[in-house]
This record gives structure tokens, sequence and C-alpha cells, in this order.
């Protein structure tokens, strides 16, 4: 198991494949393992990090309040670590916030920027889901809570062809839920983070990719990335919701090579 201590936790991470360095940063309440589907694609030409952000997976999980800063430390003391002086990054929902913290207080670490499902400054309605999401976490059992989150994350084509019961077997069985206080902490996080004012200092090539049916960060939330940050592109992959690294895992992996193809290191 590949640990490393660092800003007071046990941080877990995994390297697969050879190449330039890409890290990827999973988003609230998932661990590295929701990469899963597109991890095989990006090793084949492409060192690919990843790692469980605190609160999830097999990374500690104090009960204390985590930032989207804190997490972009963590995330940058891994590289760090590993001797890596620049990668690419892309983070998924949270781990897009993570990112953009990431990127614009260590500009020299990114090479180029991913932010799949994100934000910069959610609103109303995001912000009480999120919300709720951190309070429910004490108020259900541990699985029950995670599949109640599914509707939000996947359409109802996911649904009506039944792949929606995979999902909620690998919920049953799988062995590494957070704990609830984690999910509160990580989901406050979520909340007291705003770059609306900052992605403007963002100055890498940056895709932004949205699901056309994420009901949780629609569109609208990654036009604003990409009007915000100069030297940008936005992709909508149709029929695809907030979870579209499973459910649309080829679709995602295409956006993210193709793109990834026109920045190598010089």
């Amino acid at each position: 198991m590949q640990k490393i201590n660092v800003n007071g936790i046990d941080l877990f991470y995994n390297v697969q494949g050879t190449g330039e360095p890409l890290i990827l940063i999973a988003g609230f309440d998932c661990d590295s393992s929701y990469w899963s589907a597109v991890v095989p694609a990006l090793i084949k030409k492409y060192q690919v990090i990843r790692l469980d952000n605190r609160g999830v997976g097999k990374s500690s999980a104090p009960d204390s309040p985590y930032t989207i800063k804190q997490m972009a430390d963590d995330t940058a003391a891994l590289l760090n670590y590993l001797g890596i002086t620049q990668a690419h990054v892309a983070g998924h929902s949270m781990g897009g916030q993570i990112a953009q913290e990431l990127t614009v207080f260590n500009p020299e670490k990114v090479k180029s920027l991913i932010l799949l499902s994100s934000w910069a400054k959610g609103d109303a309605k995001f912000n009480s889901i999120i919300e709720m999401f951190g309070d429910l976490s004490n108020q259900l059992e541990a699985r029950i809570f995670q599949k109640s989150l599914l509707p939000w994350m996947y359409t109802k084509n996911f649904y009506i062809d039944g792949r929606i019961n995979d999902i909620a077997t690998i919920i049953d069985y799988y062995p590494f839920l957070p704990p609830p206080h984690a999910i509160y902490h990580q989901s406050r996080a979520i909340l007291h983070n705003d770059t609306s004012d900052r992605i403007s200092n963002i100055a890498c090539p940056t895709l932004v990719v949205v699901g056309k049916e994420d009901i949780l960060t629609p569109v609208a939330f990654s036009k604003q990335l990409a009007d915000g940050i100069f030297n940008s592109e936005l992709f909508v992959i149709e029929n695809s919701g907030h979870g579209f690294l499973i459910e649309s895992a080829d679709a995602v992996v295409t956006v993210m090579l193709q793109f990834l193809a026109k920045h190598f290191f010089s």
C-alpha cells in the first residue's frame, strides 16, 4: 500500500503507466477508484497518478474541518514527494475545485488543466443540495446514503438499461466507504470555496467538460469556468450526467486524450 504522511495525514496514492505525469483528483465522497473506467486508456500514454483525498478511501479521515485549499496542498505535497515538477492535472466535481486551487497557487506545477463536471461558484440550489448531502451523511446508514446520491449522478437511460444495478452492487460490497464525519467535512469544504474571482489567473491550457444532462453541476457552471479562464475550451458530452466518468467513460477519455495530445511537454 502506497502512503505518505503529508499535512498531518496519511495520504494514499497509486501510480500506473509511464510517460508524462497526469494526476487525477476525485470528487466529493469519491476515492481514486472512481477513475477506474478511464485509467486503462490513459496509462497507455501517461504516467497516471491517483490519490484518495483526505476523508475517503485509504487516506486518513480526521474529524476536523477540511478546506479545498488544504486538499490542494495535499496534492502538491504528493507531487513534490514523487519528484514531479510539472504535471497535467484533471479534477472531477470537487476534484475540479481542488485542481483550480492547485493551479492558482502552484501555476508552475500545472502543464495543462482538465475540469470535469466542476464549477467556480455554486448557486443557491447547488449549495442547498451539498449542505443536505453533508447533513444526511449523519442521518442515514452508510450504504443507504451512498445510494441516495445516485439519482443526482446518472441519467434516466443509465437506469433504463440497468447499469445502475452494477453501481448499487459495488456500494453493497465496497470496503472503503467514507465515515459520515468525513463526508460532512468535505461538503462544507465545497460550500466555503469560491474561485470565481481568481480563475482569470489560470494561464495554462484548460479543458472544461460537462455532461449535457448534468442536473447537479449543470452546463451553465462549466460555461462560467470556460468564460473565466482565458486559454480554455468547453466540451459538452451528450446523453451524460454528473457521473459521466462511469456512464460515458469512453466519450470522456477520448476528449481528454485529444486535449492532452495537444499539450505535450517540450
